[in-house]
């Protein structure tokens, strides 16, 4: 199939464009959010830029949605509107924003898109009333076994920290960096030391060590020289990197919140809400490197299992498959029906790593 869809969220798009389909994707000269492309990855050459004012309409035999925009743009491009003469999913990658759990899905009560979300989580706690719904777990192209824990520090990839705050669990740092020395990878991590003010609260700056923005082969490499992987994030979708570090053989701590309970087993590293637990526990994993080693080992087992690549793939094919053979009709709603409601505004997708 030639399917068209948005490069929105690059962690996620790294394991779809490994498909067996061609995927097309809008480019435009100033790039951004609506005309970004490839954006200079390593993608297969099958993930292709296009021009939407010059691509045929009739070429296209789907699209992946994933703003509510771009159900209009498709439409003024092509002549063709997704989920009537163009067959349409709507792919959510986050959580639900706003008065949750009463947050209403921009595609809530339509009956021609079938919403697919990435983790059982977000699916229940989004209110999509009619709409049919389906959960396709995160696949990860497998980096390989890199761990060898060799840094007495925690690791953390998160982007833009101090701009997301209590989401991404910024204000926890200091109280992990209390336990150990902090190596931060993601966007906008060079604010973190005057944001965190660790000097102030006595605690030296060599406790915050500041990776930054790197590809994605160093970052494996990098990260997986950490003893200890921890993802403090509060209130986003399960994260890529979360899933990166397990599938690197890293053991993993985790807030109790969202997908993660279900991502990381016992005996993979520990997922809790106390985080007087979570820091007691990062500790003895900085203290017992054989210990952190065994447990790095049961996070890629299980990791290569539950999101693993091919399985993803396997899912997105037999999706797809079903919209062909459909049409434009959307599989049975998984929600029982209701009244059509406004939808909140959207919002960008949450990237766990660039």
């Amino acid at each position: 199939m030639r399917i068209l869809v948005w490069h929105v969220h690059g962690g996620w798009m790294e394991a779809f464009v490994r498909g067996r389909h061609e995927y097309l994707l809008p480019v435009e000269p100033d790039g951004g959010p609506w005309g970004l492309g490839r954006g200079g990855r390593n993608w297969p050459d099958n993930a292709v830029e296009v021009d939407l004012a010059t691509l045929d309409p009739d070429s296209v035999d789907a699209v992946v949605l994933q703003r509510p925009e771009e159900i209009a743009a498709v439409a003024r491009s092509l002549g063709r509107k997704p989920g009537v003469d163009l067959p349409a999913v709507y792919l959510e990658h986050n959580t639900p924003k706003g008065d949750v759990p009463f947050t209403v899905h921009p595609m809530a009560d339509q009956r021609t898109i079938p919403v697919v979300h990435v983790t059982h989580f977000n699916q229940l706690f989004w209110d999509t009333g009619s709409a049919a719904t389906v959960v396709i777990e995160h696949g990860i192209p497998d980096p390989g076994r890199l761990y060898t824990g060799e840094r007495e520090e925690m690791g953390i990839v998160v982007n833009e920290p101090v701009r997301r705050g209590r989401v991404t669990g910024t204000d926890l740092l200091p109280g992990f960096a209390g336990v150990g020395p902090l190596r931060v990878f993601g966007m906008g991590t060079e604010h973190l030391p005057g944001a965190l003010n660790l000097k102030g609260l006595g605690l030296g700056e060599e406790r915050l060590r500041i990776a930054g923005d790197v590809p994605a082969s160093q970052l494996h490499a990098e990260l997986a020289r950490c003893r200890l992987y921890v993802h403090p994030l509060r209130w986003t979708s399960l994260g890529l990197a979360l899933l990166e570090a397990m599938h690197l053989g890293m053991p993993v701590l985790a807030l109790g919140t969202t997908e993660a309970y279900r991502a990381v087993p016992r005996g993979a590293g520990l997922v809790s809400t106390d985080v007087d637990e979570l820091q007691r526990f990062a500790r003895r994993l900085l203290n017992d490197p054989d210990d952190a080693y065994a447990m790095g080992l049961r996070a890629r087992e299980a990791a290569l299992e539950r999101y693993g690549l091919d399985a993803f793939l396997r899912a997105w094919d037999e999706l797809l498959g079903d919209l062909r053979t459909r049409g434009s009709a959307a599989p049975t709603a998984t929600a029982a029906g209701g009244a059509p409601r406004s939808a909140p505004p959207s919002h960008d997708a949450e990237r766990t790593h660039p």
